[in-house]
């Protein structure tokens, strides 16, 4: 039985579809306005369960508002277990998005609720304990994720951090860390080398692996003692990114969990990310096990 648990953020994402993003001071005409389900911790606990993990958990919070409610009644909808998913007196996070004709994005994220994940909460850290793996990522409090981090750590449990949005971390938490998947401008902010390759090489001294995503390009395995693999991405006209990092670490998290090397799991994720970017949204936009399978099984033959 693979166990996925996810520790992190949950917002209502607020995504406006435009032509050309604007620049500073400027005005433009936009075609659509969605309100959609989303935060990464969310997202992340959606694409594990519909790429087909036995049983996803959420750590997290909420306000005690609509947002609230919605985004509660969302993950369980898809499978989430929300039984430590917090109702606080704050107002639900929020994401506001723009999103422009190809398929790149802007976001401003208010923590709200999320701010108050400083330490774990009765029942947390055995939820972790049971836990295949635990996924992490940066919009709540870097006291919580430490917390959550070396609760995992203590356990045997496989710590997975995207460290977004991107910011300086202690060698307290990466001790803590098994795998840090950042993107490229992640990779260049920790370590200051805009060089995927080069970066990685640097994380290494700090994690024990490393996958650093590339976008279109795919992404790159890196692992102590072990020469660089690189990954790549099937080739699709990307309509909406929102949440295709996440897609991808949601589906790499389960795949590991069922016994497969780092690189085939990373595969198998790419499939699910290149299935989501063909949609809009974030956690809508995500494929379930069936067309992450097919879409694999095609781009393998």
């Amino acid at each position: 039985m693979t166990h996925i648990a996810v520790l992190g953020s949950t917002n209502m994402d607020l995504v406006a579809y435009v032509a050309k993003a604007p620049q500073r001071g400027e005005t433009v005409t936009g075609r659509e306005f969605r309100t959609l389900p989303g935060g990464k911790g969310a997202n992340q606990a959606v694409a594990a369960a519909r790429a087909g993990a036995d049983a996803v958990s959420m750590i997290g919070a909420v306000g005690n508002d609509a947002y609230g409610t919605q985004l509660r009644a969302a993950l369980e909808h898809s499978g989430v277990d929300t039984d430590l998913l917090r109702t606080v007196e704050a107002a639900t996070g929020t994401a506001h998005i723009v999103v422009d004709d190809e398929g790149g994005n802007a976001i401003v994220v208010i923590p709200g609720a999320n701010a108050t994940l400083t330490a774990l909460a009765p029942g947390d850290e055995g939820l972790i304990a049971s836990a295949d793996a635990l996924l992490l990522q940066l919009e709540i409090p870097v006291d919580g994720v430490l917390a959550a981090a070396q609760a995992a750590r203590g356990h045997g449990v496989r710590t997975i951090l995207t460290p977004a949005p991107a910011q300086p971390l202690s060698p307290e938490l990466l001790s803590s860390i098994d795998l840090l998947v950042p993107n490229e401008h992640e990779a260049a902010t920790l370590t200051g080398l805009t060089d995927a390759h080069d970066a990685a090489r640097s994380l290494l001294s700090q994690v024990p692996e490393v996958v650093v995503t590339l976008g279109a390009r795919g992404s790159l395995y890196a692992a102590r003692g072990a020469d660089p693999v690189l990954v790549a991405a099937p080739d699709v006209t990307a309509v909406d990114t929102t949440g295709a990092g996440d897609t991808l670490v949601g589906a790499l998290a389960v795949a590991l969990a069922e016994g497969r090397s780092v690189p085939d799991a990373l595969a198998w994720a790419a499939s699910a990310a290149a299935l989501s970017v063909q949609r809009t949204g974030a956690s809508s936009s995500m494929p379930f096990r069936s067309e992450i399978d097919t879409q694999a099984n095609g781009a393998a033959s």
